[in-house]
């Protein structure tokens, strides 16, 4: 109050300088909470993306516009196609992250990790209970669809299992997917045509597309010039 005195300050702006902190602090708890609960595998982020390595084909504004997170608000998907080495693993972490801190609440999970859940699911006879819990976050990541060819015997149901998700989700939340399967491989890869179109056009339907091309850098840092890695890109084991 004497410091509000001498600065001539009104009963408002007292009032803002009192809450500040621990609105504060109430918020950065909330964000790391978000943050905890969507399990993302590891710590990274757009800053420690390495934007120069592929920067003839990989812009830095268009991630930078996702993670707004007004794709989410507006309930569209997105899709992040590439061959493997290439970061998308580490981009769409990092999009999730700023999701988590703008408050949309967010779950990661790839897709072999997704399909085990699912399966158990359908054992235990709580399939729709587990269903509806992938549709409760306003953002689902499934990353590395393609990574491992589905496994048909282990997990014959793998691509109905894998549609229920995206069908329950479709048009009501947003999901991000991503794959180093093409679109038109998408038949042979699920195995079941009509199922395989009909999870295509859930998952593209007014979806934000991004096939992403560039050298792997992974392969980058295998060769022995490459040895020491680059600063800030800790987490680049993605597909």
């Amino acid at each position: 109050m004497a410091e509000g005195q001498r600065a001539k300050l009104s009963g408002l702006e007292i009032l803002e300088r009192v809450l500040a902190e621990p609105a504060g602090s109430r918020m950065e708890r909330a964000v790391a909470r978000r943050i905890r609960e969507a399990k993302f595998r590891s710590s990274a982020t757009l800053e420690s993306f390495d934007w120069n390595f592929n920067a003839q084909t990989i812009s830095r504004e268009p991630f930078e516009e996702l993670a707004t997170g007004d794709f989410v608000r507006r309930k569209q998907n997105v899709v992040f196609v590439g061959t493997s080495g290439l970061g998308k693993s580490h981009l769409i972490e990092g999009i999730g992250r700023r999701c988590c801190a703008v408050g949309y609440r967010v779950r990661y999970i790839t897709s072999a990790e997704l399909i085990e859940e699912l399966t158990a699911a359908a054992g235990d006879k709580t399939l729709p209970k587990q269903v509806r819990r992938f549709t409760r976050c306003e953002l689902l990541i499934i990353d590395e669809l393609g990574f491992d060819k589905l496994e048909r015997t282990e997990y014959p149901d793998a691509s109905s299992l894998l549609y229920k998700v995206i069908d329950a989700r479709n048009q009501k939340a947003s999901t991000a997917l991503v794959t180093n399967i093409q679109f038109d491989d998408w038949t042979d890869y699920f195995g079941d045509p009509p199922l395989a179109m009909a999870l295509l056009d859930r998952v593209v339907y007014r979806a934000i597309i991004h096939n992403l091309k560039g050298k792997s850098y992974r392969a980058h840092l295998a060769q022995p010039q490459g040895s020491a890695k680059r600063p800030g890109n800790d987490s680049d084991d993605d597909q």
